[in-house]
C-alpha cells in the first residue's frame, strides 16, 4: 500500500507522559560509559532521563546550553533588555554559523519564521501562472500540497506529483514530469514520512537542465547529516531550527544561492530590507538572501539557534550522523527480523525508520506510554516513525524493539 500524502501525525504517542524536569539526570552528572554513549553527550539531555525518546523527527529535544542560552536570554530581557544593535550582530554571528555548516556563504542565508515561509515566498515569487507547471513528489511536506493546490486553482498552474517506488523518489522517476514548462522542481531533502534521502545532485542537474528553480525542504537534513547546498545545487533551501539544529520555534534560516537570488523578488518589505539608507525616505535594497529579512527578527531562538549550532559543531555533524544512522540501520533489521513491513527503504542514510502495524491505535498508545516511549504514531495509527539523535544509544534502540515486540 503506497504511503499516504497526507501524513499528519495522529498522535505523538507518549508525549502526554511528561515527567517534571526535575526528574531529568541532573546537571553535571557523569556520562554513560562511551561504549554506551559514543558521542559523549548523553548528560546533557535532561530528556535522557525521563523516557526512551526516539521522536526527534517531531520535536528534538535541547542540550543544556541551548536551554541555558534561551534562559538567559529571557533573564536579561526582564532585568536590562540587550540593546537592539547587540542583538543584530548576534544574529550576524548566527547567519554566519548556519551559512558554515551548510557550506553557504552568509549573504546567501536571511531569516524567516518557519520552513513554510520559505517554500511560499519561492512560489509567490516565481509568478507561476496558466501553462506552467511545478513538479513535487509525494514524499513531500503536507504545506506543498496545500500550496500548490491553491495556487493551481487561483492561477491555473499545473502540479505534478510523482509516485513513490517502494518508499524512494529517484531523479529518474522524476525526469518524466520535468519539461520546458516546469518553472520548480521542489522536494524533501528528507522525507518526514518515511526518511527517504533524496540524490539532491541528480535532481539539479535534472532540473537545471530545463531551466527550472530548484528548492529543498531541509528541515529533517540540516544537522542529522552533513548537508553542502553547493554541491547539492539547490537554488533555495529552508529550514526550521526545533528539530536536527537544536533550536527552538520561530526563526528558520532561507539560504538563497548568490545566482538565484535576482530570480526571487520579496513579497513583503519593512525596516530591515534595506541594505544602505540614501536619504530620509529613499533606499538601497539587499541584492542577496538578505532581502528577505524585512523585520524584527525573533532574537531570543535565534540566541538559541547560535548554542544548538555551537553544539553541533562541538560534537561534529560527521559523527552524529555514522552514529544515529547507523542506530536506524540496525533498527531497520531489528524490526524486519520481527517480521515488520518497514517502508523506509533499505540501507537509507538517514536516521528516520518507519514501519506499518495492526494494532488498534488506543492500544498502541497505551503500550507506549506504560513503556515511557516516544515516537510518532501516524496515517491514523497505521504505522509508526522512530527517529534516534544523537543523545540516543544502542541500549535505546534494544528497548524499543522489546516494545515493538507488543505491538505486532
Amino acid at each position: 500500500m503506497p504511503l499516504s500524502r497526507r501524513s499528519f501525525v495522529t498522535s505523538a504517542a507518549a508525549l502526554a507522559v511528561t515527567p517534571a524536569l526535575a526528574e531529568a539526570q541532573a546537571p553535571g552528572s557523569p556520562a554513560p560509559p562511551s561504549g554506551t554513549d559514543p558521542l559523549g553527550v548523553r548528560a546533557d539531555f535532561p530528556v535522557a532521563g525521563t523516557r526512551t525518546y526516539l521522536n526527534s523527527a517531531y520535536i528534538t529535544p535541547v542540550p543544556r546550553p541551548v536551554l541555558d542560552a534561551g534562559v538567559a536570554f529571557l533573564g536579561r530581557k526582564a532585568t536590562g533588555p540587550i540593546p537592539l544593535g547587540d542583538m543584530l550582530r548576534r544574529t550576524n554571528e548566527v547567519r554566519a554559523q548556519f551559512a558554515r555548516l551548510v557550506n553557504a556563504g552568509p549573504d546567501e542565508v536571511g531569516f524567516l519564521f518557519s520552513t513554510s515561509e520559505g517554500e511560499n515566498i519561492v512560489a509567490n515569487a516565481l509568478d507561476l501562472g496558466p501553462g506552467d507547471n511545478v513538479v513535487i513528489d509525494e514524499l513531500h511536506y503536507e504545506t506543498e500540497f496545500v500550496l500548490y493546490r491553491e495556487l493551481e486553482s487561483r492561477r491555473g498552474m499545473e502540479l505534478r506529483v510523482v509516485k513513490h517506488k517502494d518508499g524512494a523518489v529517484s531523479a529518474h522517476d522524476l525526469e518524466p514530469f520535468v519539461d520546458r514548462r516546469t518553472r520548480l522542481v521542489s522536494v524533501a531533502w528528507v522525507s518526514h514520512q518515511n526518511g527517504f534521502r533524496h540524490d539532491m545532485r541528480a535532481i539539479a542537474d535534472l532540473t537545471h537542465a530545463h531551466g527550472a528553480f530548484f528548492y529543498a525542504d531541509g528541515i529533517q537534513a540540516v544537522g542529522m547529516f552533513p548537508v553542502d547546498v553547493q554541491a547539492a545545487g539547490v537554488d533555495a533551501m529552508c529550514i526550521g531550527t526545533y528539530k536536527w539544529v537544536l533550536g527552538a520555534y520561530g526563526v528558520a534560516p532561507f539560504y538563497v544561492r548568490q545566482a538565484s537570488a535576482s530570480r526571487l523578488t520579496p513579497d513583503r518589505y519593512g525596516w530591515h530590507s534595506p541594505a544602505k539608507e540614501l536619504g530620509p525616505t529613499s533606499f538601497e535594497f539587499h541584492t542577496n538572501a538578505r532581502r528577505f529579512d524585512y523585520a524584527t527578527p525573533a532574537f531570543g531562538p535565534i540566541y538559541q539557534l547560535g548554542a544548538g549550532l555551537s553544539y553541533i559543531d562541538r560534537v561534529g555533524v560527521a559523527r552524529i550522523e555514522a552514529h544515529t544512522v547507523d542506530l536506524a540501520l540496525g533498527l531497520q533489521q531489528g524490526l524486519r527480523t520481527l517480521g515488520f513491513d518497514v517502508v523506509t527503504p533499505q540501507g537509507n542514510r538517514s536516521s528516520i525508520v518507519a514501519f506499518k502495524v495492526r494494532k488498534p491505535q488506543d492500544a498502541i498508545t497505551r503500550l507506549l506510554a506504560d513503556t515511557k516511549t516516544a515516537v510518532s504514531v501516524r496515517e491514523n495509527g497505521t504505522q509508526i516513525r522512530v527517529s534516534p539523535a544523537l543523545f540516543n544509544t544502542a541500549a535505546d534502540i534494544d528497548r524499543f524493539l522489546t516494545v515493538a515486540e507488543g505491538l505486532k
